[in-house]
Parts: structure tokens; sequence; C-alpha cells
């Protein structure tokens, strides 16, 4: 079994590591094929491709681009992808393009209740001014001492009915999986356990997937427990989708799993990267 992570974030979207120091971590903990999925945001590919290549580390160009479904922010890796496709640079520009306003608007509401200068103490954690979001606020709050963790912070702060929540508006699952596609790619339904959807929109959202062109679903993720693990198993079997394993990793002070620790996806499933 390769030990495979395909799922990393950098700081160039909300990640703390260089795409450098993410590359040499995923080579000392053993993994032999690797993927840098920042979100909506492709400037940090080359360099991973080159510290990879430096490395002796098999490398597949990635992305994770934040959609809008159901009313539910979803998150959809695309793997193996050509980063020089114009469709797929326009759309997630375009995706970007939003975050500022959002950013700023968290900002006045958490002035409202007593904590100023959000936005500068957000900035100063967003290696991606174009990318700032809920996480670069979640570190400015533990740092000022307005929360003890992570955890802490979306319990009091920038969830829904909370002060700093703001919803936006991303791509449609349409979009993302045919600039996925356009771009050579294979679309992939990020941490699928995070999804609070109810049973009936769960398997609509997964027809929807898969109609249109979506092939596989993240199976072993550091934001799955050990039961999920088996419960999305047997929800690829039941697709006939291939399943992907990765980390999630963002930082080695708050990331639950590190890169490469993950255990292997359970047997009889397809993975995405066979045919790599």
């Amino acid at each position: 079994m390769r030990n495979v992570d395909l799922h990393c974030h950098s700081l160039i979207s909300d990640g703390t590591l260089s795409p450098l120091a993410l590359a040499a971590r995923a080579k000392a903990n053993g993994v032999d094929l690797w993927a840098l999925t920042d979100h909506d945001e492709l400037a940090g590919i080359e360099p991973a491709r080159r510290a990879a290549v430096d490395l002796g580390l098999k490398h597949v160009a990635g992305v994770e681009i934040s959609i809008t479904w159901g009313g539910h922010t979803v998150h959809i890796v695309g793997l193996q992808i050509d980063e020089n496709n114009k469709q797929l640079a326009q759309g997630l520009e375009t995706t970007r393009s939003g975050r500022k306003d959002r950013a700023l608007e968290i900002a006045v509401q958490l002035e409202q209740v007593g904590i100023p200068n959000a936005f500068e103490g957000a900035s100063t954690f967003a290696g991606n001014p174009d990318l700032i979001g809920r996480t670069h606020f979640a570190r400015y709050l533990i740092e000022t001492g307005r929360c003890a963790n992570v955890p802490e912070v979306f319990k009091n702060y920038l969830v829904e009915g909370k002060p700093g929540f703001v919803p936006h508006r991303w791509a449609t699952l349409a979009q993302a999986v045919a600039w996925i596609r356009g771009a050579g790619g294979t679309a992939v339904v990020a941490h699928p356990g995070r999804y609070k959807f109810s049973n009936i929109a769960s398997h609509e959202f997964f027809d929807n997937f898969k109609d249109l062109g979506g092939e596989a679903i993240e199976v072993v993720t550091g934001s799955h427990t050990v039961e999920q693990y088996t419960a999305y198993a047997k929800l690829a079997q039941r697709y006939g989708f291939k399943v992907s394993r990765g980390s999630d990793f963002h930082c080695p002070r708050e990331s639950r799993v590190d890169l490469g620790t993950l255990p292997p996806c359970p047997s009889g499933l397809v993975p995405v990267w066979q045919d790599w």
C-alpha cells in the first residue's frame, strides 16, 4: 500500500507552511504520492512540484474549490489538474473575489461585540491577501486571548448564529466539476462526513455529483472518524466512486492529523490514484 496524501494546505491559502516545507514534511513522514490542494488558488502548485522533484517525491497538481450546494459550503478537490487551464484559473479568480468583502463584514460583526481591528489582525496571518478567511480570524482570536484554541473559536464565533458569521455564495457544484474536468483532472468530494446533510439531501448531492462527472470521494481523511471510514467506503461502493486519502493538514499546532500518518483506505475499493 502506497503512503498517499492528496489533501493539504500551504500559507498560500489557509495553512501556515510554505509549499517547500510541506513537501519536506511529507517526504520525512514517508509519503510517496503527494498533492498540495490550496483553497481556490493555484499559485502553490509550481513551487510544490519543484520541491517534490528535488526530494524524489511523486507529485500531482491539486486544488480545493469552495462551492455552495443546498445552502451549505462544500469543498471539491481537483486532482491531476492542468493549472494553466484558463477556464479553471478564471473560475477560481471569480471565486476568490468575494473573500475580502466577506472578511470586512466579519470584522464589523466582531467589532460590535468588543473585538476591534479584527480585519487587520487576521490579515497578518494571511499569506495571500486574496484568500483571507475564517481560519485567519480564528488565529487572531487565539493570539489576542479571546479563545484558547480553534474549537473554542468555532464554538463562540464565526459560525451560524454567532458573531462573525457571514455566509458567502461560492461556485456551484456544476461549475467546480466542469472546471476540474476541463483542466483534465478528477473531481473528488472532500471530507464528506463534515457536511450536515439530511439523508435525502445527501443522496441528492451524491447523485448530482456523479451525474456531473464527479468520480471520487475522500474516505480516509483527517476530518473523519474511524466509523466514517467504513460508512464512506460503503457509499463509494454503492455509487461506484473511486476513493481518495488525505490528511487535510494545515498547521503543526492545529491539525488533527499530520501529513502521511493516516491509516490505509479500506480494502476492496478503487483508489483514485490507481492509474496514475
